[in-house]
């Protein structure tokens, strides 16, 4: 996998499951933190982005990739959305 510590900032964040069970941080400087159900931190390790596509190396070593398109992340066969955050929140 390629360095890449200055991941695009149109996909830093929080992608989600349509059920919310599988929760994906990609935070900027190229780490990302999984969620599953209420195991928080349950996979955590590096990513690189290049163009659409994006490559997973979790700390253990184990690896994965996905690709984004027009705004949904497709990722070994989940289908991951982004997360807005409600800024209007009171």
């Amino acid at each position: 996998m390629k360095e890449n510590h200055a991941a695009p900032s149109s996909y830093v964040g929080m992608w989600v499951t349509k059920d919310g069970y599988i929760r994906h941080e990609l935070l900027p400087g190229g780490r990302y933190d999984e969620a599953r159900g209420n195991r928080k931190s349950a996979y955590q390790g590096r990513y690189a982005i290049e163009g659409d596509h994006i490559e997973y190396v979790d700390d253990t070593g184990f690896t994965a990739d996905g690709d984004f398109r027009d705004g949904v992340l497709y990722h070994a066969g989940m289908v991951l959305y982004r997360e807005e955050k409600d800024d209007a929140k009171d």
